[in-house]
């Protein structure tokens, strides 16, 4: 939690983006689940933060093959299970920018997101462990 305190830094924006998939993917007890998701449409409601979610019934024409951190127009980082890349060459940022527009536009954003977290998070409590 002490690390998320830079999302509360006005000076600085953030955009989160991630698949249906990453949210209802159960990687802890049910509770920790919805708790998560209950937190996710929370920090959503920060001035300085928009969060995605690409949801299953879209029909997306590219698949993001893996995790890409976009810094600015001069850094990306894409994570690989066996590490992590830097890319500093302009091309490289340019398309990881394009990729990160294309599903952006496909996804939920604002209150869509926070309502899809909010289910989500009801429908993990409704589960049982």
């Amino acid at each position: 939690m002490d690390r998320q305190a830079i999302l509360d830094d006005p000076a600085r924006s953030f955009w989160f983006l991630m698949t249906e998939q990453a949210v209802r993917w159960r990687r802890a007890s049910v509770k920790t689940m919805a708790a998560q998701c209950a937190h996710m449409a929370e920090v959503n409601g920060k001035p300085n933060v928009s969060l995605g979610i690409i949801p299953q019934t879209a029909q997306v024409p590219a698949t993001p093959m893996n995790i890409f951190v976009t810094y600015d127009d001069r850094l990306v980082t894409v994570e690989l299970f066996s590490g992590e890349v830097v890319l500093r060459d302009p091309r490289d940022v340019t398309q990881h920018l394009n990729l990160f527009d294309l599903f952006w536009s496909y996804a939920l954003k604002g209150e869509d997101a926070s309502v899809f977290l909010e289910d989500a998070a009801a429908e993990f409590m409704r589960q049982r462990d």
